[in-house]
């Protein structure tokens, strides 16, 4: 955790620890980018406002060498804030003041959807892949989806995704030409029990378009996406 209130930082690190969480924390964003580099996190969680180098920068900097779970903090939440963070590349974000039983339901969420594969691709864990039959390989077009092995590729090319971009993906490839809807993938993929901020699936689509083709998922105004059969 990445956060220089220090009373907030000390607070979140006990509740978490008290959830069974080893945490470790910095005050600013240079030294939460070294620690990263010197040691094996599962999940980031970073302040947007930082000293030295904020929670973007650092979210970008961790998005050069690793998919690692990034959770954003926000004390804006209807700010632009909150997009620039899940355009650097955070999974999700909460806004501040948040309930230490939100920020443990978002980690738990996180986490739940990531797993580590040690030669291309963090995958998620075997629940995420259970939208298709164990072992099948779903293409469309020169887009190949193993839902075993937990790869994609494109034209024969691997593609890195994040945890939570595979999960999206494999919802839309579960439901080809199917339209959903927002709410539908907010519930399925980010596992939101409430309504949550549409914006979190606008920009993951956004990426998922950078890294598999501008056309491959559709937008159907008022509605939500569908991937193309």
């Amino acid at each position: 955790m990445v956060e220089d209130d220090e009373l907030m930082r000390r607070s979140f690190a006990v509740a978490l620890e008290r959830y069974g969480y080893s945490v470790r924390t910095a005050a600013d964003g240079l030294t939460g980018l070294e620690l990263f580099r010197e040691e094996s996190f599962d999940l980031l969680i970073l302040d947007v406002m930082l000293p030295g180098l904020d929670g973007i920068g650092l979210c970008r900097k961790v998005r050069e060498t690793s998919l690692v779970p990034v959770l954003m903090m926000s004390a804006r939440g209807d700010g632009l804030d909150v997009v620039a963070g899940l355009e650097a590349g955070a999974d999700d974000y909460v806004v501040k003041p948040v309930d230490t039983y939100v920020l443990v339901a978002r980690i738990r969420s996180l986490l739940r959807r990531a797993t580590y594969a040690p030669v291309l691709a963090p995958g998620v864990e075997a629940e995420a892949a259970a939208t298709a039959p164990e072992g099948a390989v779903l293409v469309f077009g020169d887009l190949r989806i193993d839902t075993g092995g937990l790869e994609v590729s494109v034209a024969g090319r691997p593609v890195a995704l994040t945890p939570t971009e595979l999960k999206l993906l494999l919802e839309f490839a579960a439901h080809p030409g199917i339209v959903l809807e927002r709410h539908t993938l907010l519930r399925d993929v980010w596992e939101y029990g409430w309504d949550g901020d549409s914006r979190v699936v606008d920009l993951c689509v956004q990426r998922l378009r950078g890294k598999l083709g501008r056309d491959r998922i559709e937008t159907v105004r008022g509605f939500g996406y569908k991937l193309r059969r």
